[in-house]
């Protein structure tokens, strides 16, 4: 049996820090690769350097397709590709984003569960919102060892508590203990394979690029009434998932919460044209107001006085419903 042999790392906001503590702490002869997802630019400088410096004794490469894997190396996603392995190998993918961003944390974490199962050690780092979330449930589901850096020690605890929240997780860590952590479990044995969920294969296939239809997405999903942020098509709910998530029929994914964020900024968007309009209404219907008043006829003016006024009270409500949906209050704590 081999050991545990792939190391799949995922972080966003706040994860450079603890990541140089990981990275900083694993040996020079580590019977195990690491692949590295962090949210970043399609342009992106200067993320390769920032990893080899902090790695130290391992030798950091950015990934590329068909790039044959190595113990005791680092690879590190290339920007606006989806980082995956299989068989031995690296491959790019450009199929849709998830949770708004290519390259995303999941489909490498699910193609590492996929083709290695008990193998893998999935680690979630700082980041906002959920991704990686799905990905570390993969892996637990494929046999593998969940490792979440400490919620408390993170600097955007966010992702590492939605991890938290899907998967019992085997370590729940600070940052600085990750590394040798990790150190140890690498040079266990790995445990025996178990059945590929097949959910599991079909989104890997779609971070891949393959097509995917709609007689294929109801295998795995039910149809939603929402609408897809990023190519307006239909969403539906992947049945067998946590946390809760979403596909349309190109494979835009999102997790609820992404899901949310992006919709937030939409709605913003649309109470600001609603506003420039009602308060572009409320101006034409005073002039006309006014025009009336000039020329003699005061019953006109006076009804376009009234719904200038009506148009300004509907514009303070939407100003009043914007400052209060991008400045929500935070939930009461319970007393202890």
């Amino acid at each position: 049996m081999q050991n545990r042999d792939i190391i799949v790392i995922g972080g966003s906001a706040g994860a450079t820090a603890p990541l140089r503590d990981l990275l900083g702490r694993l040996p020079a002869d580590l019977p195990a690769a690491v692949f590295i997802v962090l949210h970043i630019p399609a342009h992106g400088i200067g993320i390769l350097s920032t990893v080899a410096s902090a790695a130290g004794k391992l030798p950091v490469r950015q990934a590329a397709s068909g790039m044959v894997i190595e113990n005791g190396h680092v690879y590190l996603a290339a920007p606006d590709h989806h980082l995956m392995i299989h068989d031995g190998h690296i491959m790019l993918g450009r199929g849709p984003r998830e949770n708004l961003v290519r390259p995303a944390i999941d489909p490498l974490f699910r193609s590492a569960a996929l083709h290695y199962g008990p193998r893998v050690i999935g680690v979630v780092l700082s980041g906002l919102l959920s991704d990686g979330a799905a990905g570390l449930n993969a892996v637990k589901r494929c046999g593998g060892i969940a490792l979440v850096q400490d919620p408390e020690d993170a600097i955007s605890d966010e992702m590492p508590l939605r991890a938290l929240e899907t998967t019992t997780v085997d370590l729940c860590i600070p940052g600085a203990r990750l590394g040798d952590v990790l150190s140890d479990l690498v040079r266990e044995r790995a445990g025996a394979m178990l059945p590929i969920p097949p959910e599991i294969a079909l989104e890997v296939k779609i971070a891949a690029g393959d097509r995917i239809g709609s007689d294929t997405l109801t295998d795995v999903a039910d149809p939603a009434p929402l609408t897809c942020p990023a190519c307006g098509g239909v969403l539906s709910e992947l049945k067998a998932s946590y946390p809760l998530r979403f596909r349309c029929q190109v494979g835009h994914a999102y997790t609820a919460d992404a899901l949310a964020k992006d919709q937030e900024g939409r709605v913003d968007e649309a109470l600001r044209v609603a506003l420039r309009i009602i308060e572009e209404r409320a101006e034409l219907v005073h002039r006309m107001a006014l025009d009336g008043r000039q020329s003699g006829r005061a019953a006109v003016a006076e009804m376009y006085e009234r719904r200038a006024v009506e148009y300004r009270e509907y514009a303070d409500m939407i100003r009043r419903v914007m400052l209060q949906s991008l400045d929500p209050k935070p939930p009461a704590r319970k007393e202890p």
